[in-house]
């Protein structure tokens, strides 16, 4: 696996301990639109052979994961004025420290899977089950919506991954990526609605939503 490809999955790797570290909405938003560029490029330096429709649809995933997700989630939090996650369920720390355990449980865990020659020397599976469990303590420890829904991309892109490993076809992300814009939207109607009802974008308030 090219030199180039390892290092972009170590830098994946080094954002996720940053999201969960940060309190800031907006240096979340900007590391998850870091990753969603670097991801997209990611199949430059995987495929042997660099055609039109590769070109556009490393550029399609860039402009979806490294823009267009980013700049809705930052006219949400425009919108609602919040800026940072506040009390979340578990703390950074905590957050931090089971990160580190599950990316050194992930780089084990792939060392002991039946890979392929090709992969065994490669970050691809340690990555994005690293990535994964990032996107999932993200997901369930913190409290606004807006950093769930970074928890939602950052699982997106440990799928990602996976799939340059095992498909090394971008036609499964095509769909994954239109299933992600439907949960986007669905997200932003959640957090319009929370934020006209309660002015707040806790979601322990949900509970309390009635029809």
């Amino acid at each position: 696996m090219p030199p180039i490809a390892d290092s972009i999955l170590i830098i994946l790797l080094l954002t996720n301990f940053f999201i969960l570290g940060t309190a800031s909405l907006r240096a979340a938003i900007r590391v998850i639109a870091l990753q969603g560029i670097l991801l997209a490029l990611l199949p430059l330096f995987v495929e042997t052979h660099l055609t039109f429709r590769l070109v556009a649809i490393v550029a399609m995933t860039a402009g979806i994961k490294g823009l267009a997700i980013p700049s809705f989630l930052f006219k949400a939090i425009r919108d609602v004025h919040i800026h940072h996650e506040i009390e979340p369920y578990l703390g950074y720390i905590p957050s931090l420290f089971l990160c580190a355990v599950g990316t050194a449980g992930a780089l084990l865990f792939a060392d002991q899977l039946p890979l392929a020659i090709d992969h065994r020397s490669s970050l691809f599976v340690p990555a994005a089950l690293a990535t994964l469990l990032a996107g999932f303590l993200v997901l369930t420890t913190r409290r606004k919506a807006i950093s769930q829904v970074a928890g939602y991309l950052m699982l997106e892109n440990g799928i990602y991954v996976f799939g340059l490993l095992l498909y090394q076809s971008m036609l499964v992300e095509v769909g994954v990526l239109l299933d992600l814009v439907v949960g986007i939207f669905v997200m932003g109607i959640v957090l319009n609605h929370i934020q006209r009802e309660f002015s707040s974008l806790d979601t322990e308030k949900l509970s309390s939503l009635r029809e």
